[in-house]
C-alpha cells in the first residue's frame, strides 16, 4: 500500500507518486523572523516534521528545505522600534526559532534558505516574468499582472471577481501604480533608511511572494514533490507562488500542496488584540507549564488539516496523556534489568499487528489520531505491567514479549517525534529535596482530609515525571 495524502490543489486524497521514485523533494514555508514563535508555529512545524519523519520511515530519501523570511516590513518596524538593524532582529529570532524547535523535538531541515541570500535568484525570476509579459515596472516598483495568468485561483478555488483586491505582498499600499488592484508587488523601490539592493528597475527590495518562488527554484529546481505550509498561506501567498513560478518556467511548481489547520484558543482565533496570543516559550516555561512532549502529543491527537483548540481542559488532558505514554516509553529503562532483558539490539517486527495498524493509519493522509491510539494501547499495557512489577515483584506477562512491546512503542513513538528523554527545559525536573517536601505536604493534606490538595500535589509531581507509590503504614515511595 502506498502513502495517500490530501492535495489542496485537487481537493482530493491522492497516492504519493514522487517525481523520482523513492525520493521526496519537500519545501516548507518558514517563519518571518521578527518575534518569538507562537502556538500556530508549533502546530505547523510539528505537523510537517511528523510527515517528514514518516516518509523517511517508509523508506523515502527526503530532501527537506525550509526558508526564513528575513526581510519584511514587520522586521523593519521592529528594528526601528528597538533602534537596531534588520539583520540584528533577524539573527536574534532565527536563533530563537532553532531553540524552540529543538525543545519540540523538530528535526533541522536539510537546508535552510534565506530571502536576503537569494537576491540574485529573485532578480533573475522577476526579469523572466517581465520578458514574458507577466510583470511590469512602474516608478521603481515591479508588479505581477494577475489577469495574464489563466490559472490564477486554482489552488484556493477563488475567482478574481469575488476576491478582495490589494494583496500586494506586505509592502505597503501601492495601488495607484498598479494596472489592476489585484496585481501584487514583485519588487519595491527603495525607501529612505531601508535596506535595498541594486536591480534593473532601480534600488529596492523584493516582495514577499517572489522570495519563496525564487528560493524553491534555486534550491530544488522548477518542480518539487510537496509544498507545505499553514492553511493561512493558501491565499494569497501560495496562489501567488504558483502564478509566478509556473508563468516563468512553464512547469508545475509542486505536484502536491499540503496545508495544516489553524490554532484557536478557547474557541477564538489566536491574536494579540484578543489577549490570547501565546508563544511556545510562554506555554512551556510557565510555572505549571506544559511539557514539550505533551504539546506534541496533543497536536498529534488532532487531524492535521482540522483546526485545533487550546483550552485549559485540553492542556490538562494532554498532560495526563503524556504521563501514560511516558510511563510506557520508560518501561525498559525502569524495569528491564528486573526482567533480565539481555543487552542486545532489537529489530522492529514490521509484520506485528501494532506496526501494521500504525502504518495503515499513517498511510491514510498521515492519520496521527489513529496512530496515537496504537501507541496508547501499548503504553497502557506496559504501564499496567510496571505497576504489577512494582507492587508484586513480578509481571503476569512473558518478559520477552514485554520487551518486544516496549521496543515497538519506542520505535513508533519516535516516528511521531515523541521521546521520553526530551525535556521542556534544561533542568531535569524537581530536586530530591523538592520531591520529599511535596510528599510531606501531601501527607499532611491527607491527614487533614484535604484530598483535593493531596490530588493536586500528586498530579503536579506526575507532570514532572515523578510516580508516587503509597504503601501500608502511610509510607510513600517515589521514582522518576
Amino acid at each position: 500500500m502506498s502513502v495517500v495524502l490530501y492535495n489542496t490543489l485537487s481537493r482530493h486524497k491522492e497516492p504519493f507518486q514522487p517525481l523520482t521514485p523513492g525520493t521526496a523533494k519537500i519545501y516548507c514555508c518558514g517563519v518571518t523572523v521578527y518575534d518569538y514563535c507562537h502556538l500556530g508555529h508549533a502546530r505547523c512545524y510539528i505537523v510537517w516534521d511528523t510527515v517528514r519523519r514518516y516518509l523517511q520511515w517508509r523508506g523515502y530519501d527526503v530532501h527537506y528545505v525550509q526558508n526564513f523570511t528575513d526581510i519584511d516590513d514587520k522586521i523593519l518596524n521592529r528594528a526601528r522600534k528597538e533602534g537596531t538593524t534588520m539583520e540584528a532582529i533577524s539573527q536574534r529570532y532565527i536563533a530563537a526559532y532553532h531553540e524552540d524547535m529543538a525543545r519540540l523535538n523538530i528535526l533541522d531541515a536539510d537546508e535552510y534558505t534565506y530571502a536576503t541570500r537569494t537576491i540574485n535568484g529573485i532578480r533573475r525570476l522577476i526579469g523572466e516574468l517581465e520578458q514574458k509579459g507577466y510583470a511590469y515596472a512602474a516608478g521603481g516598483d515591479v508588479y505581477y499582472e494577475v489577469r495574464r495568468f489563466s490559472g490564477y485561483g486554482k489552488l484556493s478555488g477563488r475567482q478574481l471577481d469575488d476576491m478582495r483586491a490589494g494583496a500586494s505582498g506586505r509592502v505597503g499600499d501601492d495601488r495607484p501604480k498598479k494596472k489592476d488592484p489585484f496585481d501584487f508587488a514583485l519588487w519595491k523601490g527603495a525607501k529612505p533608511e531601508e535596506p535595498s539592493w541594486e536591480s534593473p528597475w532601480g534600488p529596492g527590495r523584493p516582495g514577499w511572494h517572489i522570495e519563496c518562488s525564487a528560493m524553491v527554484r534555486d534550491r530544488m529546481g522548477d518542480t518539487i514533490d510537496i509544498h507545505m505550509g499553514g492553511g493561512d498561506l493558501t491565499f494569497p501567498h501560495h496562489e501567488n507562488e504558483i502564478a509566478q513560478s509556473e508563468a516563468a518556467t512553464g512547469h508545475p511548481l509542486s505536484t502536491y500542496w499540503m496545508h495544516n489547520g489553524m490554532v484557536n484558543v478557547n474557541g477564538e482565533k489566536m491574536s494579540k488584540s484578543l489577549g490570547n496570543f501565546t508563544t511556545i516559550r510562554q506555554l512551556l516555561d510557565a510555572e505549571d507549564g506544559l511539557h514539550s512532549m505533551a504539546l506534541r502529543l496533543f497536536l498529534c491527537q488532532a487531524q492535521y488539516r482540522k483546526p485545533v483548540d487550546f483550552t485549559a481542559d485540553a492542556i490538562a488532558s494532554a498532560t495526563n496523556s503524556w504521563q501514560t505514554l511516558r510511563d510506557g516509553l520508560l518501561f525498559g529503562p525502569n524495569y528491564g534489568s528486573q526482567l533480565n532483558w539481555e543487552d542486545t539490539a532489537l529489530e522492529l517486527n514490521y509484520e506485528s499487528e501494532a506496526v501494521q495498524r500504525f502504518q495503515t493509519a499513517m498511510d491514510d493522509d498521515f492519520n496521527t489520531p489513529e496512530a496515537v491510539a496504537v501507541l496508547f494501547e501499548l503504553a497502557k499495557e506496559l504501564r499496567r505491567q510496571g505497576n504489577i512489577l512494582t507492587h508484586e515483584g513480578k509481571t503476569d506477562a512473558d518478559g520477552a514479549n514485554l520487551r518486544d512491546q516496549w521496543h515497538t512503542l519506542v520505535c513508533l513513538a519516535e516516528v511521531l517525534g515523541i521521546e521520553a528523554d526530551v525535556d521542556i527545559a534544561p533542568t531535569s525536573g524537581p530536586s530530591d529535596e523538592t520531591i520529599a517536601a511535596q510528599i510531606q505536604q501531601r501527607s499532611v493534606a491527607k491527614k487533614e482530609r484535604n484530598f483535593a490538595e493531596a490530588d493536586r500535589i500528586r498530579d503536579w509531581l506526575s507532570a514532572q515525571g515523578i510516580t508516587l507509590i503509597d504503601k501500608p503504614g502511610g509510607v510513600t515511595e517515589w521514582h522518576r
